[in-house]
């Protein structure tokens, strides 16, 4: 009886095993794998693909993460040959770039009515529809200007004063998305000429540009710069970290961008890269990019993040992101002509 019962347990066990291995293997034959390019933050992913998980878990992304710069220049170098099947928090001006070079499907994500107009494309069957806005801010370590004895700048006006030579460090906008939005924005402000004149300016008091939108805040952070031109997320989670840097949205207004997700035009296009794009504008994700960004792409009833403006949308300059892709080769070329010599080396 006992030899029975051995018997049974152990080809119930067995059973159950062969279960679990059938399960895993044909698991793994449903999943389908896409490759996101992205220029989100590295501590903002994680999050957001855990929810991605846990509503789709036969979605296997594998995620190629760099700077707006350099995906963009990644995306073009492919574009005969494309590799990723969806754009993922990218900024809007690079992917109006990419659209003007054919490098687009056309896609309309679930819960598309929702979006407001200015964070989408305007084709019926959008090319590019924006999940959030990011924005220029001055990171500015509490411990260092105080030790310097000079005020925290309030204004692109401020950062051209002598006093801040040699304490600024700035992002390359040929590399980085912020870099970018800000030069434009000062375009935009200024007009052609007085603006290049202010980068001019602005230049004698350069200590270094990154390539990285992120890094200039960081080294303010960690005390190795006094300022550093970044934007707004990231100086608030620094500041959360116990970090002695305050965020300062210049008083002219910002210049920004639209984080935005887009299909790549290919041969075959999965079935699981629109489904992404569904979920990259649902309610849920988008409630978590309210939690760290003051602008999304539709309301969700979360409260502004603590340390920006009270009426985030006010801080925004007028800006044209039409006008800021058509001209962004010759404006980094001229920005590369006048002011590389102060970038630092590339890895």
């Amino acid at each position: 009886m006992k030899r029975e019962i051995r018997k049974l347990v152990a080809k119930s066990v067995f059973s159950m095993i062969f279960v679990a291995f059938t399960f895993m293997a044909i698991s793994s034959v449903w999943a389908e794998e896409i490759l996101v390019y992205t220029a989100l933050e590295d501590d903002e992913i994680p999050g957001y693909l855990n929810l991605l998980k846990n509503s789709h878990p036969d979605i296997d992304v594998k995620i190629v993460r760099d700077s707006t710069g350099i995906i963009t220049a990644k995306l073009l170098a492919e574009k005969d040959n494309p590799q990723a099947d969806v754009v993922w928090g990218t900024a809007a001006t690079s992917l109006l770039v990419c659209d003007q070079n054919g490098m687009l499907e056309g896609y309309a994500p679930a819960d598309l009515e929702k979006v407001r107009a200015e964070f989408r494309d305007s084709n019926p069957t959008p090319h590019w529809v924006g999940i959030k806005a990011w924005m220029t801010g001055f990171c500015v370590n509490s411990f260092e200007i105080k030790a310097l004895g000079i005020p925290a700048p309030q204004s692109y006006d401020d950062l051209i004063k002598p006093i801040y030579k040699n304490q600024v460090v700035m992002p390359n906008p040929a590399s980085s998305g912020t870099g970018f939005l800000t030069v434009s924005a000062i375009l935009q402000m200024m007009g052609k000429d007085k603006g290049w004149a202010y980068l001019d300016k602005l230049h004698e008091n350069i200590v270094q540009y990154t390539h990285s939108g992120s890094k200039p805040c960081k080294l303010a952070g960690s005390g190795e710069s006094a300022i550093g031109i970044s934007f707004g997320y990231r100086g608030i989670m620094q500041k959360q970290k116990g970090e002695p840097v305050e965020t300062i949205f210049p008083k002219e207004g910002s210049g920004w961008d639209v984080e935005s997700n887009a299909l790549i035009k290919k041969g075959v296009i999965k079935k699981s890269s629109k489904i992404f794009l569904d979920w990259a504008i649902s309610e849920p994700v988008m409630k978590e990019y309210a939690k760290v960004y003051p602008l999304t792409a539709y309301s969700t009833g979360v409260a502004v993040p603590e340390g920006y403006p009270a009426e985030p949308e006010k801080q925004l300059i007028k800006n044209d992101l039409q006008w800021a892709a058509a001209n962004r080769t010759a404006i980094l070329e001229e920005w590369s002509r006048r002011y590389e010599s102060k970038s630092e080396p590339k890895k």
